[in-house]
């Protein structure tokens, strides 16, 4: 059978999901990509077609948990689940005492609480079939606090640690649990469309390629058991850290 891959938070072609669902559909896997965005989803779709790959369109919402499972249950109808990425997230800045309780619930809900019922399914599957690869998509939020973005440092550090949890829960059952710190601003499509004068500020130099952030993904998910990592960051050479 055809080893599936799962991918959460698939946008536009030039997204970082995107380009994550294309090169792992280079490597065989039939993809489902999934996201909020019927019409983005096709398009990446047909882009892995014209590539010579496989891949479904799934419209599903992360934190949605009767999505989720169906979700991993109709890829598991095709093929065993060998790798999925969870890379839904958000951006939640503010201060403290300006924020309602379901501003900062709904951070977390997208930052973590997707990744738990992605991660459970997941391993679920996995079990079953041998093993495979589960990776999280982290930010230097996921390594410190900040000011003004204290539900985005919560939600990416739970996360974190949720993913270390799982790879110490899940190792010995052949799955490796990763995780992929992006320190910096991503030279994607989302960052030139809705913030040019930034993108124009941080210039080329100043931008984190998404080539280079799928490279990390592509080295966790083809590392043998006897040399596995569990993080891996990524950033420009002139990012302060």
């Amino acid at each position: 059978m055809t080893k599936t891959a799962i991918i959460s938070g698939v946008g536009p072609d030039q997204g970082m999901g995107a380009q994550l669902a294309r090169r792992f559909a280079r490597r065989g896997l039939h993809v489902f990509v999934a996201g909020r965005t019927g019409e983005s989803l096709d398009t990446v779709v047909a882009t892995i077609v014209r590539e010579g790959g496989t891949a479904t369109a799934v419209v599903a919402d992360a934190v949605d948990e009767a999505a989720t499972i169906e979700l991993f249950a109709r890829a598991r109808a095709v093929g065993p689940v060998d790798l999925v990425i969870y890379n839904t997230g958000n951006n939640t800045p503010g201060r403290i005492e300006d924020m309602s309780a379901a501003y900062f619930e709904n951070s977390w809900r997208v930052g973590c609480l997707g990744g738990f019922l992605y991660g459970r399914e997941a391993v679920k599957y996995m079990k079953r079939d041998g093993g495979g690869t589960l990776l999280f998509t982290g930010a230097s939020a996921s390594l410190r606090g900040r000011a003004n973005f204290g539900a985005f440092n919560s939600a990416k550090g739970a996360l974190r640690l949720l993913a270390q949890a799982m790879a110490k829960e899940y190792g010995a059952d052949g799955i490796h649990v990763g995780h992929v710190v992006i320190d910096g601003a991503i030279g994607g499509e989302k960052i030139r469309a809705r913030y040019p004068e930034y993108a124009a500020k941080l210039g080329e130099d100043g931008l984190v390629d998404i080539q280079a952030i799928v490279d990390a993904y592509e080295y966790l998910y083809q590392q043998p058991r006897r040399g596995w990592t569990f993080e891996v960051d990524v950033r420009t050479a002139i990012e302060a850290w």
